[in-house]
């Protein structure tokens, strides 16, 4: 019998991971159960298991410019403590990770192999993670980048859309930053067909099929939800300045998953409908 420990299990994707694993053996951890940047108590949480989903992180990114310290110690430190833990048990590490360890400045889907080049802290401490987890256990972790999360158990972009849909009469959403909306529903089903299918190593990219901007993608929220697009309009991202920089380009390519015998995770479109559809979006207050 295969055991999993979801590190981070209380997140959005965390909690989806354990309704993907229903009936499995799960030993799910919080960040409050379990501290990730201990090295003794990650040694003792993976201890018995046989595979570890690495679902925490420090994630808050226009914090970690200032807190990049408080950023490396979770999302590197704690992936390298948790990647040494799985290798002295044999247990395969699922390391989730993100499009932001790429600078954005392509205009084709990054392929799996593609050189990070990382433009803020919050990328730069990710992809330190992959770093880490990969030299500590190499024939045993499998790095997952995402992006663009949504679902039910979280704040996310869709849920923040619904709710100012209730406050204004219009929206203005920038329409130059391209991407997958990916639904942490569709992505943690994704991951156990992953384990199932055997692999032990390698970077696959966890997203959505297709792509399209922040603008696209609220205006098809507001569809969904039965309301008029055209409340929705476009502009530049010259118009929210952030501290951190946001990739401008974040279509991640999906070559890795045919030679696990694996299709990609389905078009952003068709998963978003889906979502509305069983609930997992906040409908807009009356």
């Amino acid at each position: 019998m295969t055991r999993y420990l979801i590190t981070g299990a209380s997140g959005m994707l965390g909690r989806d991971l354990q309704t993907a694993l229903g009936g499995r053996a799960v030993t799910a951890a919080t960040r409050h159960e379990l501290d990730i940047c201990d090295a003794d108590a990650a040694r003792d949480a993976v201890r018995g298991h046989d595979v570890v989903i690495n679902a925490a992180a420090y994630t808050k990114v226009d914090d970690a410019e200032s807190h990049e310290d408080d950023a490396l110690r979770v999302n590197a430190l704690g992936a390298e403590n948790l990647a040494r833990a799985a290798a002295e048990e044999g247990a395969v590490l699922v390391q989730l990770s993100t499009d932001y360890v790429f600078d954005g400045g392509a205009t084709s889907p990054y392929a799996e192999d593609a050189p990070l080049a990382p433009v803020s802290a919050y990328g730069r401490t990710k992809a330190e993670g992959e770093r880490r987890a990969l030299a500590a256990h190499p024939e045993g972790t499998i790095i997952v980048r995402t992006a663009w999360l949504y679902g039910q158990h979280g704040p996310n972009f869709a849920a923040t859309m619904l709710a100012l849909a209730a406050q204004r009469d219009t929206l203005t959403v920038v329409d130059d930053q391209c991407g997958q909306p990916t639904w942490t529903h569709n992505l943690a089903e994704q991951i156990v067909r992953l384990l199932d299918s055997g692999a032990r190593r390698g970077v696959v990219h966890g997203t959505s099929s297709g792509e399209t901007t922040w603008f696209g993608f609220a205006r098809a929220i507001f569809e969904e939800a039965g309301l008029d697009p055209e409340r929705v309009q476009p502009t530049d991202s010259s118009t929210f300045v952030r501290p951190a920089p946001r990739p401008a380009y974040s279509v991640l390519g999906h070559d890795a998953w045919a030679p696990l015998g694996l299709e990609p995770i389905r078009d952003w479109r068709s998963a978003l409908a889906d979502a509305w559809r069983s609930g997992a979006i906040a409908r807009p207050s009356a």
